[in-house]
C-alpha cells in the first residue's frame, strides 16, 4: 500500500496482504499506516491478493470510498477476495480447535466472506486509457501492465492547490513481452516520480517464445512413457496460460489429444472471468479464440467442479494432464494429485511457477528423495521438470525498456516490491538510462513531492 495526501485528502494505491506464516505477518496485516476511515479512495492495479488481499480488512475497519480498477480487475477480485475470506475463515476455525484445546480465548478471522462482499460493492469499473477522478486533486488514467488479464499501471496527476501540478507514474506489476493471451505492457509515460516495481531487476529474462517448445518436449516424454503430468499451478493467470498453450499445441498438431483436467475452483471461476474479457487478449489469442470457438475449453479439456469428480481422477490409468493448485503445493487438490502420482517414475511433476522455501513445491523441485503429504512419507519417483518461461513479471531488460520515456524527466523513482539485492542491480541500471535519482525507501517511509522548477 502507498499513499499519496493532496490537500489534506489521501489516496492509497493497492491494499494488499503480506503473506508467509502467520506469525510474522499477523502484527503487519491488522493494522493501516493510518486510520482506513480517513483514507478517501483507492486505486487497485490489479487482483493478486498480495495487491488487493486487504481491501476487505480496510472496509471492515471503516473505508467507505471508491475502488477504483480495469473491469477485469473488478471481476476477478470478487471471486479472488471470496477465496481469500474463505481461507481466512477456514485458518481461523482451525487454529480456535486447537486454542480450545489449550484453554485459550478464541481468534477472530482477519475478514469474512461479508467483508469481501462489502469491499467488491465499493468497486467502480474503468477502462483502460480513460482519464478519471479518484478524488478532488488527483486524475487518474489506467494503461495496459501486461501481469495479469486487467492489470494496469497508473498515471496520476497531483493537483494541489497554489502549486503546479505533479505527475506521479505507479508501475504496479509489469509483465513480460509475448507473454501468451495478454498483451504487452505499455511504456510507461514522462513522469516527475515514478514508483516502480523490481521483482526481477536484476534477472535478465529467457524469452518467453522459448517455452512452448519446452512444453512440448515434457507432455510428448511423459506420453511415451504412459505417465500422467501434474501440473501445480495458481488457479489464476498461470492455470489460464497452460491450459491455452496446450491447447495451441494440440491444434498444430504437435501433441496428442490428451484429456487435460483443471481440478480447482478458483482456476474454474478464474476461468470464466477470462471468457468475459477477450477484449484484454493479445491479437494471437483473440484470432485462436475466434478459430477455435474458446482455446480454454477445448474438447479435450474438463473443468473439474465437485470433490467427487477430482477423487474419480485417481483412478484413471490413461496419459493426461492434471492441473491443480495451489501453486507451491501447500494446500488445496494438488496434494491428492502428488500423493496419488508421485512415486511412478512413468509420471511427471511439472512445475511451472515460483516456490518459496519451506514448501513442498520446493522439495519437489530439490527432488528431495522422499517428501511429506499429509503426514505421510512419499518417494519422490516421478520425473520432475521445471519451466522458468512462465513468469508473469517483467525481467531486468524488459523494465528498463518499459520505463526508458519516464527518465527523460523524472527527478526521482522508487523502486518497490522486490528483494532488496534485485533492487541494488536494478537502481545502478536505471541511473545509468537517465534516471536523476533512484532510492529504495522503507516501508513507512514518508517522501515530498516537489513540481518541476
Amino acid at each position: 500500500m502507498h499513499l499519496v495526501a493532496v490537500d489534506g485528502r489521501v489516496l492509497a494505491l493497492d491494499c494488499g496482504l503480506f503473506q508467509g506464516r502467520r506469525a510474522a505477518t499477523l502484527a503487519r496485516n491488522v493494522s493501516f499506516p493510518i486510520d482506513p476511515a480517513e483514507i478517501h479512495a483507492v486505486i487497485l492495479s490489479h487482483a493478486h491478493i498480495d495487491h488487493s488481499g486487504r481491501l476487505p480488512l480496510l472496509v471492515k475497519q471503516g473505508f467507505s470510498g471508491p475502488i477504483f480498477a480495469t473491469p477485469a480487475t473488478r471481476d476477478l477480485a470478487a471471486i479472488m477476495l471470496a477465496d481469500s475470506a474463505h481461507i481466512q475463515e477456514e485458518d481461523a476455525e482451525y487454529l480456535n480447535r486447537k486454542r480450545a484445546n489449550e484453554d485459550e480465548p478464541p481468534i477472530e478471522p482477519l475478514y469474512g466472506q461479508d467483508d469481501a462482499i462489502n469491499a467488491v460493492r465499493l468497486f467502480h469499473s474503468i477502462p483502460y486509457g480513460k482519464p478519471f477522478w479518484a478524488m478532488r486533486g488527483v486524475q487518474a488514467c489506467f494503461a495496459e501492465a501486461g501481469h495479469m488479464l486487467g492489470s494496469a499501471s497508473v498515471e496520476l496527476t497531483l493537483m494541489e492547490r497554489d502549486r503546479p501540478p505533479i505527475r506521479l507514474v505507479f508501475s504496479g506489476d509489469l509483465g513480460r513481452f509475448g507473454q501468451p493471451i495478454l498483451r504487452d505492457p505499455a511504456p510507461l509515460p514522462e513522469a516527475d516520480y515514478l514508483i516502480c516495481e523490481s521483482t526481477y531487476g536484476g534477472r535478465p529474462g529467457k524469452p518467453v517464445t522459448d517455452v512452448g517448445g519446452e512444453l512440448e518436449a515434457v507432455i510428448s516424454e511423459t506420453v511415451s512413457r504412459g505417465g500422467k503430468v501434474v501440473v501445480p499451478a495458481f488457479s489464476v493467470g498461470r492455470t489460464q496460460t497452460v491450459v491455452y498453450m496446450l491447447s495451441r499445441l494440440m491444434h498444430e498438431g504437435r501433441l496428442p489429444r490428451i484429456p487435460v483436467y483443471i481440478d480447482s475452483p478458483l482456476a474454474v471461476n478464474a476461468t470464466e472471468v477470462f471468457r468475459m474479457h477477450p477484449d484484454c487478449y493479445d491479437r494471437d489469442a483473440r484470432e485462436f479464440s475466434l478459430e477455435t470457438g474458446d482455446f480454454l475449453g477445448s474438447d479435450c479439456c474438463t473443468y473439474i467442479h465437485s470433490v467427487e469428480q477430482s477423487k474419480a481422477l485417481h483412478g484413471r490409468r490413461e496419459p493426461c494432464v492434471i492441473i491443480s493448485a495451489s501453486g507451491m503445493c501447500e494446500t488445496g487438490r494438488i496434494l491428492h494429485h502428488l500423493k496419488n502420482n508421485i512415486e511412478n517414475p512413468a509420471n511427471t511433476v511439472l512445475i511451472v511457477g515460483y516456490q518459496a522455501a519451506d514448501t513442498l513445491g520446493r522439495r519437489i523441485v530439490e527432488r528431495q528423495p522422499t517428501v511429506t503429504i499429509f503426514r505421510k512419507q512419499y518417494r519422490l519417483k516421478a520425473r520432475v521438470e521445471k519451466l522458468d518461461g512462465f513468469s508473469a513479471h517483467a525481467h531486468q531488460d524488459e523494465l528498463l525498456t518499459l520505463t526508458r520515456r519516464t527518465a527523460r524527466a523524472c527527478r526521482k523513482a522508487f523502486l518497490v516490491h522486490g528483494e532488496p539485492e534485485e533492487m541494488h542491480s536494478l537502481a545502478p541500471l536505471l541511473r545509468a538510462a537517465g534516471f536523476r535519482g533512484v532510492e529504495m525507501p522503507e516501508i513507512g517511509s514518508t517522501v515530498e513531492l516537489v513540481a518541476q522548477g
